[in-house]
């Protein structure tokens, strides 16, 4: 039986285009708000397992980062509002960029 070798990472950062485009700001704010709330759910969860591991754990980080996003959507939410008073459109360009932490070996 032959056995391969797994290879190595040695890329160190990937990016990948999750959005680019111009939209309506009705389809920005269905873009943006779906990307925010995913990522609140995300941090919600994390703590909600945190807190089910040690329901006397700090949760303060994860709270802070919550309530960081909220406030950022709420932010998105009067630009994109601005946008539909001047009935112009929205340009997207979110890029996430993934690297290796070469810290914790």
């Amino acid at each position: 039986m032959e056995t391969k070798e797994l290879t190595k990472i040695e890329k160190k950062t990937q990016k990948i285009q999750l959005v680019k485009g111009a939209f309506t700001p009705s389809e920005a704010s269905h873009v943006i708000m779906s990307l925010i709330d995913e990522k609140i759910n995300f941090h919600k969860i994390q703590r909600l397992q945190k807190w089910e591991g040690n329901y006397k754990s700090d949760t303060v980080d994860l709270d802070n980062r919550i309530t960081q996003l909220i406030k950022e959507k709420e932010i998105a939410r009067a630009f994109i509002a601005d946008s539909i008073s001047q009935n112009r459109n929205l340009n997207i360009n979110g890029i996430i960029e993934i690297s290796i932490d070469e810290t914790n070996n």
